[in-house]
């Protein structure tokens, strides 16, 4: 079996320089000529023209009849000339054999494109060996054609002669390309040491044949075709096992691929390989924070080329909509576009295909170009591409799934801005990039009346107020600014290259450009940005210190006009604010943490019907701190439901002791709605109200609106649960939120609290009247109860009472205070009734 091989002399290796063709073909010219001097002349005997045309026939035939396969840029042809081989040298003898069959290689050669200097080598390969059968034919006995032991002679004739063909070829290979390993080895002698034997035995049988009579080749021919065919199926079941297993080589290599950047090149590596490809090319669109990207491995070297990353590209355009596969475009068979494509690619034969993305928009994978030139792209290597698809798209999905992965660790889902650990990590870069000059400037941002929204609107509203809010930062924000969302309400801008100065002046000039109305939730809502600065080096010189020293300016940014940048000072205002939260449990212990009551009376008896537990924190250190400072630090470090029930213990216990004195007397509590989505808040005030033995209807939890309206309240049972214990809810502040009596059909409420912004000014504004006594009227038609808070005069009071308002607290009746002045003022201001009918305790009433 013959053994021909062809490289691409045209294009050019970026390995290491080696020896060209024609080097290669001359140094074969060089030994080819003096051993066939020395072999192959003395033995030239004179033989029949005849015999010698129709020897050179059959191999001029054996040699057309190849099969063609393909080592990297080698390209290597297997023929069947052992047979016609076998019968020149037993016909002939070495020397005409020599002569005839390397006539023959050299016309076929030429006649199949190969080029000269390929022709050249491929000629001395049969004609050295012929020289070495000749020698082997000497050393062996070889007497007439029908002696078994010259069928032996032969057969290692022929076998030597193979394998030195083996063995010069893969010296060609390793001048011109580098060792090229075990599998060409493989590829080259299993056929050799198969099919040669076959070979040798058929082309002496046909000489015995047609010894006996020339008739033989009646019976031979269709023999020599069978066995010509059945070598041709060998050798495409041997080409199709190995395209299944550089596939699944292939599927190995890709399980293998990085999951970063480096992965998608490693993936056209892969497919240049398997495809033995000049180029492969791989474009990817955009993907989260990605730009599109063009991945080539090519021959030559090139990172890029015309055509792939072009979406109008009508080769793209036709691979990516086709619906049956890889497409393959070839410039036999190409029309205008097509050749036109070609060219601008520098091609001459392509495979194209989509690729599927986790993006939405296919990704586009062409394939350009044998490195062999006995082969163009097939129907195999089309299919061969449409196996290898499903593990590129498997590989990309992974890769980008990672991408996701790791862009979800480092942005905010909402908004799409970076986090906090990627700010950490962008201004950490930044700063040390240059560590004495570095300058970089941070403002940190909170939205104002985000906890309000929330709380009246529910989270699908503040939400929208955070994307109103990141789209005008990024609308005003300067072009170099790096935007990142922090938690809850803030957002952060950092500046690289200003200084505190030009910081501030920035933080100003955003804070006003983001200062507008928006619409959210079908209202008109105000954007206001509380705003607190830091900067690099003057205030730290890695990230943790300076997102700590903007954190503090921003908590001190609410007393100073809306903008404050970090001073020293500034630490100690912090340090209080850290201590009180580490104080909070010990202060209610020690009960620095107390309850004050102010009284509520019904607007038409002067009975007292309630008081409000109101809850103060005199600190030794401090003095009094406001309520809503240390309620809402409660609320940020999750202790407010251990605050609530120190309050609740402190309510039910007064309303205890008048029981114990034969007094009904309610006693409202006001709740978090952090609270109302603690899952046991309903088991400890069932708890709570056990431990006092106080009946629930003598306990009222007063809720904000916004808590009421709250999504993850209302699709809760917890208002239903605490009503179920038989007390009572109000909702506190109603008219200042976003909530309408409408709502509060849906929701268990048994009374309504008017702010007292809306009472304080009934005496002199028209137009709170009119909302108090709508309030009233719309709260009486639902069936519910109305508390005027506020009232602090006699004339509101009348006022009120005309309108139906049920009852009354505010600084007429009493301010809050404390247990034991409270006493006094009940000894002092009120008398008893006796019980109501039905009811079991006294009440009391406010004497006039």
């Amino acid at each position: 079996m013959q053994v021909r091989v062809s490289e691409q002399d045209e294009r050019r290796s970026t390995r290491p320089l080696r020896l060209g063709p024609w080097t290669v073909a001359w140094m074969g010219l060089a030994v080819a000529v003096p051993v066939s001097l020395l072999v192959l002349v003395p033995r030239a005997e004179p033989v029949d023209p005849f015999l010698l045309v129709a020897i050179f026939i059959g191999l001029v035939a054996a040699e057309s009849f190849n099969v063609d396969f393909e080592f990297r840029k080698q390209g290597f042809s297997w023929s069947p000339s052992e047979l016609a081989f076998v019968m020149a040298l037993a016909s002939v003898g070495g020397a005409w054999t020599a002569a005839a069959w390397g006539l023959a290689v050299g016309i076929v050669s030429l006649v199949q494109g190969y080029s000269r200097a390929k022709t050249v080598f491929n000629v001395t390969v049969v004609v050295l060996e012929a020289c070495a059968a000749t020698v082997v034919l000497g050393l062996l006995p070889v007497g007439d054609i029908a002696d078994p032991s010259a069928w032996l002679s032969y057969l290692v004739a022929v076998l030597v002669a193979s394998v030195l063909g083996v063995v010069l070829i893969a010296a060609a290979i390793t001048a011109t390309q580098g060792y090229p390993g075990r599998t060409l080895w493989v590829s080259f002698l299993i056929p050799v040491l198969m099919i040669g034997p076959v070979s040798v035995v058929v082309g002496l049988a046909v000489l015995l044949l047609v010894g006996a009579t020339p008739w033989a080749w009646l019976l031979i021919s269709p023999l020599v075709v069978a066995l010509a065919l059945l070598y041709r199926r060998f050798a495409a079941v041997t080409r199709e096992g190995h395209s299944v297993e550089r596939v699944y080589d292939f599927a190995r290599r890709v399980e293998q691929v990085s999951p970063d950047e480096d992965g998608a090149q490693q993936i056209v590596h892969a497919v240049r390989e398997l495809l033995n490809a000049d180029r492969v090319a791989l474009w990817l669109p955009p993907y989260l924070d990605e730009e599109p990207r063009l991945v080539v491995a090519a021959e030559n070297g090139a990172v890029w080329y015309d055509g792939p990353g072009d979406p109008d590209d009508v080769i793209r355009r036709r691979a990516v909509a086709s619906v049956e596969g890889p497409v393959r475009v070839s410039l036999a068979r190409a029309d205008g576009e097509e050749t036109a494509a070609l060219a601008r690619r520098g091609v001459a034969d392509l495979l194209g295909a989509a690729i599927t993305t986790a993006a939405g928009e296919p990704g586009y994978l062409e394939v350009c170009d044998r490195r062999s030139d006995i082969h163009s792209f097939g129907e195999s290597d089309r299919a061969a591409l449409d196996s290898m698809l499903t593990h590129v798209n498997a590989a990309i999905r992974h890769q980008q799934l990672l991408t996701q992965i790791r862009y979800d660790a480092d942005h905010d889902r909402l908004t799409g801005l970076p986090n906090r650990q990627r700010l950490a990590a962008d201004i950490d870069e930044l700063l040390a990039a240059d560590p004495v000059t570095a300058r970089a400037g941070l403002i940190l941002a909170a939205l104002g009346n985000y906890t309000e929204v929330t709380d009246t609107l529910g989270h699908a509203a503040s939400d929208e107020l955070l994307l109103v809010t990141a789209g005008l930062l990024r609308e005003h924000a300067p072009p170099s600014a790096r935007l990142a969302r922090m938690e809850g309400e803030q957002f952060a801008v950092l500046l690289p290259g200003l200084s505190l100065q030009a910081t501030e002046r920035a933080a100003r000039r955003l804070r006003e450009a983001a200062s507008t109305r928006a619409r959210v939730a079908g209202l008109d809502l105000e954007v206001t940005l509380t705003i607190g600065v830091a900067a690099a080096p003057v205030h730290g010189t890695d990230s943790g210190m300076l997102m700590q020293r903007a954190d503090v300016a921003l908590l001190a940014a609410a007393d100073s006009g809306g903008v404050a940048s970090y001073h020293p000072v500034l630490d100690q205002q912090s340090l209080r604010r850290l201590q009180l939260g580490t104080e909070l449990e010990q202060a209610m212990a020690d009960g620095q943490i107390s309850v004050v009551f102010q009284p509520i009376i019904d607007a038409q008896t002067s009975d007292i019907v309630s008081v409000e537990t109101l809850v103060r924190w005199a600190h030794p250190r401090y003095g009094a701190i406001a309520p809503d400072d240390f309620i809402h630090l409660a609320e940020q470090i999750g202790r407010i439901g251990a605050v609530t029930d120190h309050v609740l213990d402190l309510a039910l216990a007064r309303c205890r002791r008048w029981l114990d004195q034969d007094i009904a007397l309610s006693v409202a509590v006001n709740l978090s709605v952090h609270c109302l989505t603690e899952p046991d808040l309903v088991t400890r005030v069932r708890r709570a109200l056990q431990r006092h033995r106080v009946p629930g209807e003598l306990l009222t939890l007063e809720l904000t609106e916004g808590s009421v309206v709250d999504d993850s309240v209302r699709d809760s049972t917890v208002l239903a649960d605490l009503h179920g214990l038989g007390l009572r809810l109000s909702m506190d502040d109603f008219g200042t939120g976003y909530s309408s009596l409408s709502q509060l059909r849906q929701l268990p409420i048994d009374e309504v609290k008017i702010d007292k912004s809306f009472v304080l000014g009934m005496s002199t504004s028209q137009g709170e009247s009119f909302i108090a006594r709508s309030i009233i009227e719309l709260a009486h038609n639902l069936g519910l109860r109305v508390v005027a808070e506020g009232v602090e005069d006699e004339l509101t009071r009348n006022l009120l009472a005309e309108m139906g308002c049920d009852k009354l607290q505010g600084f007429l009746v009493s301010r809050p205070l404390p247990d034991d002045r409270l006493e006094s003022w009940l000894l002092a201001r009120t008398g008893v009734r006796k019980a109501a009918p039905g009811a079991a305790h006294r009440r009391l009433f406010v004497r006039t």
